[in-house]
């Protein structure tokens, strides 16, 4: 499978490359957008997850604590009956760690936790969540998609393909920091091309009781 690279380097939209976990934070300063964390997967661990019937893919949703996403991850692995070995720990291990990274940039005593198997256009229009800031994370198939507007209505002229792997944080309309950045981001459109992705997608959150997803692990 073809790792997609960015189709122009990010730095003057509103999105920035960092080289480290550490790098992350960068998307509380002035003018970030969101933060990419450029990596590239141990080719074994692409080979074997793109080697996965879509059946063997780990689904879930459900808030928790940031503590419990690594027994949770188990979970859904034991649930999709995907068989234990060293590339599957990998993948609970780095899905546990980037919880525990989001949730301190964050500052976030909750997670929303999404594990999505898409093989058809999940949300192809150009779009800003109504949420204070995300982590997407593609471990297979084509990467989130985003661009920039001057007004943040219309589709970006220039769109840009997170790379496999690579954790993307992203502002939504609920940060308070102004001005807007202007940064839209949008599911890849593979309806009809035989691809299945697997995303990882955290979001902050204040009170479980607020949220309307009963499924809540404490």
């Amino acid at each position: 499978m073809t790792v997609h690279k960015f189709i122009e380097p990010a730095g003057n939209h509103g999105v920035v490359t960092t080289a480290s976990l550490q790098g992350v934070r960068e998307v509380r300063d002035a003018g970030v957008g969101g933060v990419i964390w450029d990596r590239r997967p141990l080719d074994s661990f692409q080979t074997w997850i793109d080697g996965l019937t879509p059946a063997r893919l780990p689904w879930a949703r459900v808030i928790l604590r940031p503590a419990a996403v690594q027994n949770a991850v188990t979970a859904a692995c034991d649930n999709a009956r995907l068989p234990d070995g060293p590339e599957r720990r990998r993948l609970i291990d780095d899905i546990s760690a980037l919880a525990d990274m989001f949730s301190d940039v964050m500052d976030a005593r909750w997670l929303r936790l999404r594990l999505d198997v898409v093989d058809g256009n999940a949300c192809r229009r150009f779009h800003v969540d109504r949420i204070t800031a995300r982590l997407i994370c593609t471990y297979r198939g084509t990467g989130t998609q985003y661009g920039v507007t001057a007004d943040g209505n219309a589709d970006p002229q220039t769109i840009h393909t997170v790379p496999t792997g690579s954790p993307f944080v992203m502002r939504g309309t609920l940060w308070p920091v102004t001005p807007d950045s202007g940064l839209l981001h949008r599911s890849p459109p593979i309806e009809g091309t035989g691809e299945t992705r697997l995303v990882l997608v955290l979001d902050p959150i204040d009170d479980p009781a607020d949220e309307p997803e009963s499924n809540i692990l404490h």
